[in-house]
């Protein structure tokens, strides 16, 4: 897993590479120079784009032994310099095969013929550069071809050439012979050299630093978040604990204090039992009984026998401790009982005092 992920982000960084050149090169005018090998190690150099500088005839040279004579002028230096090189090669430095494959191999023609390069030519594929014309449909499914390979040997001195005048790049064309005239020609190597661009920007290490960054700015960005949210987090917590004490103590001011003093309004606003059962005995006569007595919040229900039942009704009004008396049933009269069965109902004062 660690290799393929290492694998795919070397792809990432040369295809931002490649991206990145290919933006430049359409933006940032490039310079190309092109040097036509002829005999005897004999060069013409032309300036084929030279962006906004001036135009420069072109100039013969001659590469003896690694030097340039005579030497270029100071304005072929600074052309050449961080410019694109382009050198087209004699035909007479290459072998030439002409070769031949299935019409399915189309997009694996460079791999096949990288494979196949050693019986090709006389050099193995480390020591050999090769080129390929387009192919062309033939007979039988098939596509035709013509090979172009040289040695690595025979282009060193094009390689110190370039980079001794601090050119970006080298590209290596060859004309194959035979080929129509409208046809290009074939690339046979290309470089990137350590220009004056190249030197300035490493861009590799330059994204792999801003990847590096990224994914280090980020972390540090959550660890901070994280605490930042845990410190909300405990105010929070102890604000909302503030807001319920506060609103607790309102409710505590609203109802009229604490439980305690809660407790005791109850008690002193509710009447006892025993304090409305001595009421009770008396406001009502010797002569009557009382057989049931129910005390529910501030009423009182009174049921037993009397001789008169209307009259505890006046009775019990006349008491301070007892109002609203009435009959919460009717009065009756057993065949067995002495008296009336009475059943009387009444509001009970909330507060009893001595009797004077």
């Amino acid at each position: 897993m660690l290799a393929e992920l290492k694998e795919l982000f070397a792809a990432w960084i040369a295809a931002v590479v490649a991206a990145v050149h290919a933006v430049t090169t359409r933006i940032v005018p490039q310079r190309r120079i092109l040097l036509i090998e002829g005999d005897a190690d004999s060069f013409t150099a032309r300036v084929t784009s030279a962006g906004k500088g001036a135009v420069l005839p072109e100039t013969n040279f001659r590469l003896s032994g690694g030097r340039v004579e005579p030497a270029f002028s100071e304005g072929w230096k600074a052309a050449l310099r961080g410019g694109h090189i382009s050198v087209l090669m004699r035909p007479d430095q290459f072998l030439f095969r002409d070769v031949d494959f299935p019409k399915a191999a189309t997009d694996f023609l460079h791999g096949m013929i990288r494979a196949q390069i050693d019986r090709l030519t006389p050099w193995p594929a480390g020591e050999a550069l090769f080129g390929m014309t387009s192919p062309e449909q033939i007979a039988n499914e098939r596509i035709a071809l013509i090979v172009a390979a040289t040695s690595k040997e025979k282009i060193r001195p094009l390689l110190s050439l370039a980079a001794g005048v601090g050119a970006e790049s080298v590209a290596g064309l060859l004309k194959v012979p035979g080929t129509a005239q409208t046809s290009g020609p074939v690339k046979i190597f290309a470089q990137q050299l350590t220009g004056t661009r190249a030197r300035a920007v490493d861009l590799p290490r330059l994204l792999r630093r801003t990847l590096f960054g990224s994914l280090l700015a980020a972390a540090m960005s959550l660890a901070v978040a994280a605490y930042v949210g845990s410190i909300f987090d405990s105010e929070l917590q102890d604000l909302q604990h503030a807001i319920a004490q506060r609103r607790a103590a309102l409710r505590m001011n609203q109802t009229g204090g604490s439980a305690e003093l809660l407790l005791a309004k109850r008690k002193q606003s509710s009447p006892a039992s025993v304090m409305v059962l001595e009421a009770i005995s008396r406001v009502l006569p010797d002569s009557t009984y009382v057989t049931e007595l129910r005390v529910e919040g501030d009423k009182v229900q009174v049921v037993g026998l009397t001789q008169d039942a209307p009259s505890l009704i006046k009775l019990m009004e006349q008491s301070p401790q007892f109002t609203s008396a009435t009959f919460f049933a009717p009065t009756t009269r057993g065949q067995d009982e002495s008296g009336e069965r009475f059943h009387i109902e009444a509001h009970i004062t909330p507060y009893f005092g001595s009797p004077s």
